[in-house]
């Protein structure tokens, strides 16, 4: 996390101050308790919101017996911009903002942002695999949902809370998913390699309340439409068959 992101105290009027005198855009984004607005100058670090083309995963989880849902963690960067992405999806029951990668205790908003639990912000999905499969999930998460290429960033977000992961169920899921970037990284689609990490599945924790469904429920909140309102027209634009009506 920013040392900006953690100043909470630090002055509206300095960010805006701060980006005036250097040309730069800004972003918002609101901390814990929903309250405070946050001004940040945006720096040097861009997302990719270029259309990236990618190749379908060479294999992919079996359809076989695949009567109940699913459920997927992933975590890339806010989960305000994961969350708004997947929920978009057909096959996509439900999404939940939360926390992987850290214990219980620390699993809370206000100390994940130190960057020093472990946890990702991350979302669970359940889909069911009937409609969308594992692998179209993860080329969303790929070409839509975050940059992959970023280690512990996205964007102006930084520190190992936002760092890109997938987190593995069984071994199956992590199979599709090393095939996958192994391929990618390979047709060299991006510029740089794909730094999204592996990592068994042991706890997902939801977020608190006011980060849930924060996207559908805020569209105009600045932050989501710098952010995240370009992934959905691009979800749009790339993958029209696969959103919901």
């Amino acid at each position: 996390m920013s040392i900006l992101h953690r100043s909470i105290a630090r002055p509206v009027l300095v960010g805006l101050t701060i980006a005036a005198l250097f040309g730069l855009s800004v972003f918002y984004r609101a901390v814990t308790n929903g309250t405070n607005l946050l001004v940040e100058p945006k720096a040097e670090y861009h997302l990719n919101y270029a259309v990236v083309n990618l190749v379908d995963p060479p294999i992919d989880l079996p359809k076989t017996n695949a009567k109940q849902s699913r459920t997927v963690v992933l975590a890339g960067g806010c989960f305000w911009g994961l969350e708004g992405v997947f929920e978009k999806l057909k096959g996509v029951s439900n999404v939940i903002s939360g926390y992987s990668g850290g214990k219980k205790e620390t699993a809370l908003y206000d100390i994940v942002s130190t960057g020093k639990t472990g946890h990702a912000e991350s979302v669970e999905i359940t889909y069911d695999p009937e409609q969308i499969s594992y692998g179209q999930l993860l080329k969303i998460f790929f070409a839509i949902a975050h940059d992959p290429t970023q280690i512990d960033r996205q964007g102006n977000d930084m520190g190992p809370e936002y760092r890109s992961v997938i987190f593995f169920a069984n071994a199956e899921e992590q199979k599709v998913a090393q095939a996958y970037i192994k391929t990618l990284n390979q047709s060299k689609v991006f510029a740089q390699p794909i730094a999204t990490q592996l990592t068994a599945l042991d706890r997902f924790y939801p977020a608190e309340k006011h980060h849930q469904d924060f996207m559908r429920l805020n569209p105009d909140y600045p932050y989501v439409v710098v952010h995240d309102l370009p992934k959905i027209e691009r979800l749009k634009q790339q993958f029209p068959q696969w959103v919901k009506s």
